[in-house]
């Protein structure tokens, strides 16, 4: 694990975020004292099913936002959002 000052943390924080992104682990000091870590986040669990449905061809994906339904949902002649609002009241 690498040391990093908090002054040179806040002076370069993104190098440093880079280099966390990258996967280093940094620890970070104030006055030669340790006060915490950085850590790279690891890939959540929960959208690993997503993932896997790309890969195994049930999906596509091809990284951007997604656009949401052509034709929205509707409910009885009630859009879902006007439902959700109703709700709400």
């Amino acid at each position: 694990m690498e040391t990093v000052g908090i002054r040179e943390l806040k002076t370069h924080l993104s190098r440093h975020l880079k280099r966390v992104r990258a996967g280093t682990r940094l620890l970070v000091t104030e006055r030669g004292r340790s006060i915490a870590t950085i850590n790279p986040v690891d890939t959540p669990a929960a959208v690993d099913w997503a993932h896997q449905l790309v890969a195994e061809g049930h999906a596509s994906w091809n990284g951007g936002k997604p656009a949401g339904a052509k034709r929205p949902a509707q409910t009885r002649g009630k859009t879902a959002s006007s439902i959700v609002i109703e709700d709400r009241r």
